[in-house]
This record gives structure tokens, C-alpha cells and sequence, in this order.
């Protein structure tokens, strides 16, 4: 049994096939079809949808108002003819129905093509990427963890911890990282140095955040972390060179 995607598509259908006018709708030949698919439905214990119904019962209805022997008349006292509406619905859902073919057709030719796209642009993206990721090797998170690791030890002993006390820290990453690229912004030579971002730090907890900020700032690629002029030292630059003083 074929599939319809509502009453209107199975209205077409008996339309086209047996090629009958739209604009002069055979009302009791296409509403013994729709009943009969109908009941087709009904002996296959499928459930029929209710707007299959309504369509069905507004078919009915036209066909009781045309065997009526009194036409209604418009207000130019010409009949009124029952189907007009239904033929008006039938040629829009018609007229949509076929643009809707179209894009499937469109949609079907453009899942097989695959664009070259701005290759240059592309190419740019895969280098930022890939100087990044040397960066960080060059780098070695390692050693930037050990970094940090020296500088928490200034925080040990300055906390004294007590029984049943709830601290409430207000340090938010996000708020980190804006400062982090202020700083940066504002900096003479557009870059800072890794032990400088940790000056003004109140606790651990509060370096903990900054350094989250950090690594959550390279990740995103806003900032790159290189090499300073010392073993131990790092810099940090705005990820667009062309940004750097």
C-alpha cells in the first residue's frame, strides 16, 4: 500500500491517476476512493489519522450539498460551487508539493558535491593550529606545571585552616581570563611574563583559578606561552602575532 503524506497527498494521487480535471473534481468518485482507502486502513488495524477523517468528512459534506436539489448562491446570485474551497486547498498543497520535490532534488545533488571552500583560509587555520600545538611542545606543560608548582609554595603557611569553617571564594575563571587580556592588552611590550600574572594573588586557591584561566585562555587559542629568556622563565603573548609590540 502505497504511503501518503496526508489527505490531500492521497487526494492527488487518485487525481493523477485516474486524470481527472482538478478544477472539476469528480466529488462522488474521489470520496468512494478515500473511504475505501480508509477502510482499507481500518480492516489492516492501522490507525487512521484524524485529519484523514476530517478530509473524508468534508468530502461528505459535498457531496450531500451538490445532490441538494436548492444550490446556495453567492451574493451576485450565481451557485455556489461546494468544491471550490477543496480545489483551492488541493492546487496550493499541490503548488507547495512541487517546490518541495525541487529541494529534495537540490538537497540530494548538494550532499554530493563537497565545496573546495577558501583553501588559503584553510591552510592559515591548519598553521595557527599547528603552531599552537609546537608551542606547547616546545613549552612542555610539564615544566609549566612545575613553574606553578613554585610558585604555590609562597602560599604554604600563610593559610591557617579551621574546623568548620566555609570559605567563600569569589574567583571565577572567566573573570581571570578578562583580566588576564587586559593586562595584556595594556602591556608596552604586549606580553608578560608567567611569574608576573600571579602577583597580586591573595591564596591558593585564588593562583589555582588563575592557572586554570591560563591554560583554559591557550586552549581557546587567545594567548601562546613561549619560551623566556631563562630556563625557567615563560612568556605570555597574544596568539596573533601581528598584535605583538
Amino acid at each position: 500500500m502505497p504511503i501518503f503524506d496526508g489527505p490531500f497527498d492521497l487526494l492527488l494521487f487518485f487525481i493523477e491517476r485516474d486524470e481527472l480535471d482538478i478544477h472539476n473534481i469528480p466529488i462522488s468518485q474521489v470520496t468512494n476512493d478515500f473511504l475505501a482507502y480508509i477502510t482499507d486502513l481500518e480492516n489492516r488495524n492501522l490507525d487512521v489519522a484524524s485529519e484523514f477523517i476530517l478530509v473524508a468528512a468534508t468530502l461528505m459534506r459535498i457531496k450531500a450539498k451538490a445532490l441538494l436539489p436548492r444550490k446556495a448562491l453567492d451574493e451576485f446570485g450565481k451557485e455556489i460551487d461546494p468544491r471550490l474551497e477543496l480545489t483551492q486547498k488541493l492546487l496550493e498543497y499541490k503548488q507547495f508539493k512541487s517546490i518541495l520535490d525541487d529541494l529534495r532534488i537540490k538537497e540530494d545533488d548538494m550532499a554530493k558535491v563537497f565545496p573546495r571552500g577558501n583553501t588559503q583560509a584553510e591552510y592559515q587555520q591548519l598553521l595557527a593550529r599547528a603552531n599552537t600545538e609546537n608551542e606547547w611542545e616546545s613549552v612542555s606543560l610539564f615544566k609549566l606545571v612545575q613553574a606553578f608548582n613554585r610558585l604555590m609554595k609562597q602560599y604554604e603557611g600563610k593559610e591557617t585552616s579551621f574546623e568548620h569553617a566555609i570559605a567563600d571564594y569569589q574567583y571565577t575563571i572567566k573573570e581571570q581570563q578578562d583580566s588576564i587580556l587586559s593586562r595584556l592588552s595594556h602591556s608596552p611590550t604586549t606580553r608578560l611574563d608567567f611569574e608576573e600574572l600571579f602577583e597580586g594573588i591573595h591564596n591558593r586557591i585564588h593562583a589555582i583559578v588563575q592557572f586554570l584561566a591560563i591554560l583554559e585562555l591557550v586552549n581557546s587559542d587567545q594567548i601562546r606561552i613561549t619560551r623566556g629568556d631563562s630556563i625557567n622563565q615563560f612568556w605570555i603573548k597574544p596568539s596573533d602575532p601581528a598584535l605583538e609590540g
